[in-house]
């Protein structure tokens, strides 16, 4: 009985897969940085979710109307919006519509969590996409303060950072998914849309 625990226990060990960070903090730029310091990139996101896709929980986090008009990827579990706009409401500091935190956030994960069956509670990986880096931070941070442990943020997001200078100056053209070549559509898949 003994012996059986013990070789369970090693199998266990074993098969668990880790990844570890190929960025550091001081390699991300401030508004991207999260508290768990825990950052990947295009290709590390596509290789993990098409190697350990059973393991690994992709969620967008943009708005339904981002993932409409600017595509995403077909490799993503769901998408939760971390925050929606009121198109009722302007907001003339920041010249858009004013944007609403989406309160069931941390939630509406879990429930994606549930329904896709990837293991490991508080502790499964869990890796946030938006739209350059910045929201995933912010979303990541939230989801560690809620009590999980192992949430990625997708640091170029899936468009990917504007361009200062040059003929696509003020373009998403620098870097992200879209820009990798990994797969993306503009066709969505109702099984994977933000329907609450």
């Amino acid at each position: 009985m003994k012996k059986t625990l013990i070789f369970s226990f090693f199998a266990i060990l074993l098969s668990a897969k880790t990844w570890t960070a190929t960025l550091t903090d001081e390699q991300v730029p401030e508004p991207k940085r999260t508290q768990t310091k825990l950052y990947l990139l295009p290709k590390e996101v596509f290789d993990l979710k098409t190697n350990e896709a059973d393991q690994t929980l992709l969620v967008d986090i943009r708005t339904p109307s981002e993932l409409q008009f600017v595509g995403y990827t077909p490799l993503i579990d769901g998408n939760v919006p971390y925050i929606t706009y009121d198109y009722s409401d302007w907001d003339s500091k920041n010249k858009e519509y004013k944007r609403e935190f989406n309160s069931g956030f941390v939630g509406q994960i879990e429930n994606l969590l549930r329904k896709t069956g990837i293991p490991g509670g508080k502790q499964a990986r869990i890796i946030l996409m938006c739209r350059s880096g910045d929201r995933s931070a912010k979303a990541a941070d939230l989801m560690m303060k809620s009590g999980y442990t192992n949430v990625w943020s997708a640091v170029e997001g899936f468009e990917g950072d504007k361009s200062k200078d040059g003929p696509t100056k003020g373009q998403r053209t620098l870097n992200g998914w879209k820009n990798s070549n990994l797969p993306w559509t503009y066709e969505l898949d109702k099984t994977k849309a933000f329907l609450e």
